[in-house]
């Protein structure tokens, strides 16, 4: 990660700065004050209490990938919407796994869980510009919700952009970016290790700012970790000058979770501890809201 971001992201919250009521961590307020004044290209606010579908679709039963533990279902047992939250601006939208064993239409798959996966694919997509979502994540081993931006072709040939994606380490979340040449383990991947008294299980801001010569990962408005083109083309080509749309999802297990906590019992990726949660329904990821913004001129 970046060692100066990390000093600037506690020179903010050591100053104390005047912050919004609604704002839980000082540096997390100071980013929203730091929003870029540009064109707002997408917004949604998720006050109305339900699902604007002409932003989003929602992923069923038949998407599966990276060996994950759940199926997507349309429904408010999995994508919900909430008020009166704590920190919120507003209502929320509540992206939460259930434990259903023995209900999964695919046999193949048999996945124990369900949950929620929204994309603005065929609704909303753009090139280049800055995208942002305010986010709250649980503490719970193995789970995976993530925050992302994939091309509209054959992948990964059209580049993905991971904005952020939590496997249950609570003090850290990852960024990275895929395309031909580096996708699945790619090279081009970074760690934020938030600072002492802060973790995902608080409000934040997760961004990328992104050009037709570079790719800026932000926590906060803090810079984590810069992709050049340079780099990128050191292993394939760059596919990050086309259009990409939104996606938010919360997968549960698989290649990632298991990758870094070994964990292969009861589920690949996820321990005991994390199924009872799930069963309690205290495992879900909020979302305050996203919004995208025009490059700046």
């Amino acid at each position: 990660m970046n060692r100066f971001s990390m000093l600037g992201l506690g020179c903010a919250l050591a100053l104390g700065c005047a912050v919004p009521a609604q704002a839980t961590d000082t540096g997390e307020a100071l980013a929203q004050a730091m929003t870029p004044e540009r064109e707002l290209l997408f917004a949604d606010e998720f006050d109305t209490g339900t699902l604007d579908r002409d932003k989003w679709i929602v992923i069923g039963t038949d998407f599966w990938v990276n060996n994950e533990q759940q199926a997507y279902i349309d429904d408010p047992s999995t994508i919900a919407f909430r008020d009166g939250v704590a920190g919120a601006d507003g209502g929320v939208l509540v992206l939460r796994p259930l434990f259903t064993p023995g209900t999964d239409p695919n046999k193949d798959r048999d996945a124990p869980f369900v949950s929620g996966r929204l994309e603005s694919q065929g609704k909303f997509d753009f090139t280049h510009g800055r995208a942002e979502a305010r986010i709250k994540l649980p503490d719970n081993v193995g789970v995976w919700p993530a925050f992302w931006l994939l091309g509209n072709g054959q992948w990964p040939d059209t580049g993905e952009i991971d904005i952020m994606e939590y496997v249950g380490e609570k003090d850290w979340i990852g960024v990275a970016l895929h395309g031909p040449g580096y996708s699945g383990e790619t090279p081009i991947v970074n760690k934020f290790f938030f600072p002492e008294g802060l973790d995902v299980t608080g409000w934040h801001t997760y961004s990328v700012e992104w050009t037709d010569r570079q790719v800026d990962f932000m926590v906060d408005g803090h810079v984590l970790y810069r992709a050049t083109r340079p780099m990128v083309e050191h292993y394939g080509d760059w596919r990050f000058d086309n259009a990409k749309y939104l996606i938010l999802n919360f997968a549960m297990g698989g290649a990632y979770p298991v990758k870094t906590n070994g964990i292969q019992e009861p589920y690949v990726g996820i321990p005991q501890e994390t199924v009872d949660a799930v069963e309690r329904g205290e495992v879900e990821m909020l979302v305050d809201w996203v919004r995208v913004y025009a490059p700046e001129e």
